[in-house]
């Protein structure tokens, strides 16, 4: 991605100086898999939790008008959810067919990898692409916690803090777009680098740093890749409540309300 295009997405140098560290990295991922998919096209309707980064919300300001909508229920300007929404529903209509998602998943097959780590990876940016930009990858786990493998959830958590620290040996190095981007003496916040050295001396370690390395490679423009491609991998290794996601009152179910329900007043 072109610096100065990086800058118009999160609003200017000025903005950009404002962001701490670890919010640089997620505006900077968020801007490459948002440019990838508009290359793409085919993009959905998806929930505007967070409304950082350009993103038009002059409604919300001033008296409300015929036309705007703040209300409970469903908002019309996005796609009906049924009664019992599964992941696959989420992909469609809130979600959408994440291009860089989908080649995570991708790399991580053709690498070879378990099915589990292929949904860590196909799942690793689920926060930023649905729900909320910073922290991603820990609201991620939490998103997904309840439905996965607690090895998938782990991985996603700690992938956020492992992308910031390089492991030469198994093929990480420091990724370049940092330096290009943040300059040389970037430093994320402390507690990632405690969460790092803490998943560096984990059993699961490698399986966070899979998706550190299957995540920096999957930005390729001319890659085409399917969700349907990753149907059976999300049927053996993702648990859909009989429910609905969402209604299932496991501890991240209001967090898959709030996608189905972007904007409720309450």
């Amino acid at each position: 991605m072109d610096r100065r295009k990086f800058l118009t997405f999160v609003g200017g140098a000025g903005a950009l100086a404002a962001m701490n560290a670890n919010e640089k990295a997620d505006a900077l991922e968020m801007a490459m898999a948002q440019e990838l998919d508009d290359a793409k096209l085919g993009r959905v309707s998806k929930s505007p939790i967070c409304r950082a980064y350009g993103v038009d919300n002059s409604w919300e300001r001033g008296p409300r008008i015929e036309g705007q909508y703040r209300h409970m229920g469903h908002d019309p300007r996005l796609p009906k959810m049924s009664d019992k929404p599964t992941l696959l529903e989420f992909f469609d209509k809130r979600i959408g067919h994440s291009s860089h998602l989908l080649q995570s998943a991708r790399l991580a097959k053709l690498n070879g990898l378990p099915e589990k780590i292929i949904l860590a990876c196909l799942l690793h940016d689920i926060s930023v692409t649905a729900y909320i930009n910073g922290d991603h990858g820990y609201y991620g786990a939490q998103l997904v916690e309840p439905y996965v493998d607690e090895e998938v959830s782990w991985a996603i958590r700690y992938h956020q803090s492992l992308r910031f620290i390089p492991d030469e040996d198994v093929g990480y190095p420091y990724p370049e777009a940092y330096i290009r981007y943040f300059g040389e003496d970037y430093k994320p916040e402390p507690y990632i680098f405690k969460d790092g050295e803490y998943a560096r001396n984990h059993k699961w370690y490698m399986s966070a740093r899979q998706i550190c390395i299957n995540d920096v490679y999957s930005f390729d423009p001319n890659v085409q890749v399917k969700l349907e491609d990753f149907h059976d991998i999300i049927a053996r290794n993702w648990r859909d409540p009989e429910e609905g996601l969402g209604y299932d009152g496991s501890p991240s179910a209001h967090m898959w309300r709030t996608m189905i329900f972007p904007n409720n007043s309450l």
